[in-house]
């Protein structure tokens, strides 16, 4: 009899398992997956650590969580400076005094606000009620045509009219020439890839991959005394409400027997007549030195039962759904729910660290031993 059998081995299970080893607690970690570390999972090709799930850049403005992850591993300094290309024009991410240089011959921040702001004006919109009105209100017509529209029509599956303005205000915009994405302090990969971090996380935990918890349950077995489960919410009570609804990815990876292929580790393809969002070529995270390379193509797609799902699509029903959801999770005995997927929320992974490490707060009565190695 465990003291936990916690569902998931990625980031939020493994963290929690980390932490209750801690307090000399038992932890039994099983995850559907053949392999431990969700969706950070990394594994080496070619000499090479692969992102299997897409690109996973680690950054935070937290001190604390930067001194935790970096006493679990070596990081590899990476600062995160996609690019965008739109019909073979290339453009700086985050929008910044480089993006504005290249979209309309100027090299002044004053100018760049000059042409934004008439832009913006000329769109004449005092209360945006959607993605597109939100954007064009923001920046223009211009780099919205260029950069947001088609491109986020691909990421989600839906006219950007339909879409809530939350989504894009993870995109910064500056008026220097930094092409840092992040404005956070913090920022790093793995040395050898997330993987070597989740298991040192997990490294006093019992763990069985290719374990499907449904299945545990239905067998009826209770290996735990409590349990933390990390998978989807809606799946916890077997859909009784009815579905969440998710967006999810498909991923082609190749190797190629050249040095270099993009010279960037993020390309970002802002149109639509390219049917994947972005080409990421892993060696640039490292600073490889490999004589090949290895590229993964991201290809955004519909979720459907049994596909992995990737982003919540926090729209108004969802919420409302996913708040029915978590009143019934309230009521379960011995179990704990947290996560991106059981809460029903896109977490970065420092976030997604904070969480975990609350929540072991809660249970054990003190706010994250390891914070405190």
């Amino acid at each position: 009899m465990y003291d936990y059998l916690i569902v998931g081995a990625g980031l939020f299970g493994s963290v929690f398992a980390h932490e209750a080893a801690l307090y000399g607690k038992s932890c039994l970690v099983i995850d559907r997956r053949p392999h431990i570390g969700g969706n950070v999972y990394t594994e080496p090709m070619h000499g090479i650590p692969v992102h299997q799930y897409g690109a996973h850049i680690f950054h935070t403005s937290n001190p604390q969580i930067w001194e935790y992850v970096q006493r679990l591993g070596e990081f590899h300094p990476y600062i995160n400076s996609p690019i965008a290309v739109y019909r073979g024009e290339l453009y700086n991410l985050p929008f910044n005094m480089n993006t504005f240089s290249r979209m309309w011959g100027i090299r002044r921040p004053h100018e760049a606000k000059r042409i934004i702001a008439e832009q913006a004006q000329k769109e004449n919109i005092a209360n945006p009620q959607n993605l597109e009105e939100h954007v064009l209100s923001m920046v223009g017509r211009d780099i919205y045509e260029k950069l947001v529209k088609e491109y986020t029509e691909k990421q989600w599956g839906r006219p950007c009219s339909e879409l809530p303005p939350f989504i894009i205000k993870r995109l910064p915009i500056r008026f220097t020439y930094d092409n840092n994405y992040f404005n956070d302090r913090y920022q790093g990969i793995p040395a050898g890839g997330y993987t070597l971090l989740i298991e040192k996380l997990l490294e006093k935990a019992e763990v069985q991959t290719s374990t499907d918890f449904f299945e545990l349950r239905r067998q009826g077995g209770k290996p735990a005394k409590k349990i933390l489960y990390t998978g989807m919410l809606d799946a916890y009570f077997d859909y009784r409400l009815g579905p969440l609804e998710y967006r999810s990815l498909r991923f082609e990876t190749s190797y190629l027997p050249e040095e270099n292929y993009q010279g960037n580790a993020v390309v970002n393809y802002t149109s639509a007549e390219a049917p994947y969002t972005r080409i990421i070529e892993h060696k640039h995270f490292y600073s490889s030195t490999q004589p090949g390379t290895v590229i993964t193509k991201e290809y955004p797609c519909e979720w459907t039962p049994g596909a992995e799902p990737y982003y919540p699509i926090n729209d108004a029903r969802n919420n409302a759904l996913a708040e029915q959801y978590r009143q019934l999770a309230a009521k379960e005995p011995d179990v704990l729910f947290g996560g991106r997927l059981a809460d029903y929320q896109y977490y970065d992974m420092d976030k997604t660290i904070e969480a975990a490490l609350r929540l072991a707060g809660r249970e054990f009565g003190e706010d994250g031993k390891g914070l405190k190695a």
